[in-house]
Formats: C-alpha cells, structure tokens, sequence
C-alpha cells in the first residue's frame, strides 16, 4: 500500500457500527474537518473515505421517535450546508466508496471532483421517497436529467458499473483503497488559487437556491411521519 500523498486531508466517515450513517454529531464532525482542510494552505486534496464495510448508508434515521419535523429540518439544512462546501471547496475533492453509497452518502460522493468505488459498491438516492430534495440539481448537473431523473424520483439502484456508465462514479479500482489513493490523489499542476478560480468560472454558484429548494422540501408538515412511512416500507 502506497503512503497517503503530502497535501491529502483524509476526511473519515468513521460509525462503521452504524454503516457510517450521518447522525448530527457525525455531520457536525465533517462540517468542522473539512473546514479545518480548507483553511490549512498545504492541502490540495480533500479527501472521503469510510471506516469498514460501506462509505455511507444515509441519514441516521436510528433516533427518529425522538426527533421533531423542525429537529429533522434543521439536521437536513445542516447537511446541505455541508454538501455545498465540498461542491465549492477550493481544491480538489475525491471520494473512494466501497459497500453502500446511500442517501446522504450518494450525495456526498456525488459532490466530489474524483468519484472512485470498489466493484461491489451500490448507489441510490432515496430522498424523494420522504419528500426530500437534497442535492436533486448537483446531481442533474453532474450527469444530466435523464440519468438523474430515476436515481432521483424513481429510487433506481446503480452498481459500480452502472455509476461509471452514468458517470456518477469516474472510475472503479478493483483493489487497496490506499493504492489508489498514492497514485490518483498526488499534487495536481494548478495550485490551490488557480483550482479556486477554475471552479468559480466552470461551476455557477447556487447555493441560496440549493438550500432554498432543501429547506422548501423539509418544512412541509409531516417530514418525521413520511420518514416513519419510508422506514416502515423497508422493513416489509
């Protein structure tokens, strides 16, 4: 296994008891280290990858009797937020997926500049199944409307091979995720100033209507009780 390139902040998703689900504090922990990456001059790579099986099964959903629409509103708000500095960030964004790449997890692997997976990844986007529009126009911009438009209204399922196809995952590396990481993720010829610029001229900022369509979603009434439905539907 190659060593981790210099200038490489390694964001780990790391409840692999809990398949990496994002609860609050997990999203509140990526929103503090990739700030912390971004602010430090010597990183030109923002790295995600997940501790064990899957890269991220979603939305922790685990507490839900406990939640409120206006707690799980605010923990979606906070995600988006978190889904928009990686889309914006800086420098360069590359996320390895094995396992599941689920729900909040496909979204935060969709937002990333290099996408990797291992052959026995999975990909899909359950959102809309609550009501949810979380990241709908990142992805249609990523890979157009008519690959968009299953994943996200009609809860397709994408193997790896079937995410390069649609060209939601740029490749599949069929071994050690730290192999790929010493040879894919190695300083890039732009620095930091100039990637920043780049992205500025190739990728429109939107995220106050990003957050706006979010938010519009997660404060229709019944947000806990269409959730309560989907996980329910799952179990039959």
């Amino acid at each position: 296994m190659k060593d981790v390139p210099f200038g490489v902040a390694t964001v780990w998703l790391d409840r692999p008891e809990r398949g990496n689900a994002l609860s609050e504090a997990a999203v509140g922990k990526l929103s503090v280290a990739v700030a912390a990456a971004l602010a430090d001059p010597g990183v030109h790579t923002l790295l995600f990858r997940g501790r064990g099986r899957h890269f991220c099964t979603g939305f922790d959903l685990s507490g839900l009797d406990d939640e409120t629409d206006a707690s799980l509103r605010n923990r979606f708000v906070a995600l988006e937020k978190l889904l928009q500095a990686v889309w914006h960030a800086p420098v360069r964004t590359a996320a390895f997926a094995t396992g599941r790449a689920w729900g909040a997890g496909a979204d935060l692997f969709a937002s990333c500049d290099i996408r990797a997976c291992a052959p026995e990844a999975t990909f899909r986007f359950p959102g809309s199944a609550f009501g949810i529009v979380l990241g709908t126009r990142r992805l249609v911009e990523l890979v157009g409307w008519d690959r968009a438009r299953p994943l996200a209204s009609e809860g397709l399922t994408l193997d790896a091979q079937g995410a390069v196809e649609a060209g939601l995952a740029t490749e599949v590396f069929d071994g050690d995720a730290g192999d790929w990481v010493g040879v894919r993720c190695n300083e890039p010829v732009a620095d930091r100033e100039t990637l920043a610029a780049i992205r500025a001229a190739c990728r429109q900022d939107r995220r106050d209507e990003d957050l706006l369509s979010l938010d519009g979603s997660a404060s229709r009434p019944g947000l806990k009780g269409r959730i309560a439905r989907y996980v329910q539907s799952l179990r039959k």
